[in-house]
């Protein structure tokens, strides 16, 4: 199985561009993270371990990362996209707090079968999907009343 570095290195080489310094420990640091990020909280991480990366290489680095494949973006609520890894893990669909902004991970089984056969009968191939539930987690529920 190919490395989260070898695709990306493949994916720019095929886009004519490079794979630099900078590219590099941003990509090191996505792979090696935990659920979901956005960029300002990847600059202060990278910046509080002492790695030297400018805001504009992770801006101009996450979207080569998603189109690439390794990651995707999950927008949360608020103004900017939230990302999580996707190398090497498996698919799931998310819920968005739209009060607190927390995000819950789910797999059903069933849903995915569902979508499965809709795609068979409308004649459609359905490559990958991304399913989000906008609502109120039970804490933020709990608050409103």
């Amino acid at each position: 199985m190919k490395s989260a570095e070898d695709a990306f290195r493949e994916y720019l080489k095929g886009k004519g561009l490079k794979f630099t310094n900078e590219r590099a420990l941003i990509l090191r640091e996505v792979v090696s993270g935990r659920g979901h990020f956005d960029p300002d909280g990847l600059l202060i991480r990278m910046r509080g371990r002492g790695l030297r990366v400018s805001k504009a290489s992770i801006y101009r680095t996450l979207p080569l990362l998603v189109d690439s494949g390794l990651i995707t973006s999950v927008e949360k609520t608020g103004k900017h996209a939230h990302y999580e890894r996707t190398f090497g893990h498996g698919h799931h669909d998310h819920m968005l707090c739209m009060s607190c902004g927390r995000v819950v991970e789910f797999y059903s089984k069933p849903l995915e079968a569902l979508q499965e056969r809709l795609c068979r009968r409308k004649g459609f191939e359905g490559i990958s999907h991304s399913l989000e539930i906008m609502g109120y987690c039970s804490e933020c529920r709990k608050k409103r009343r």
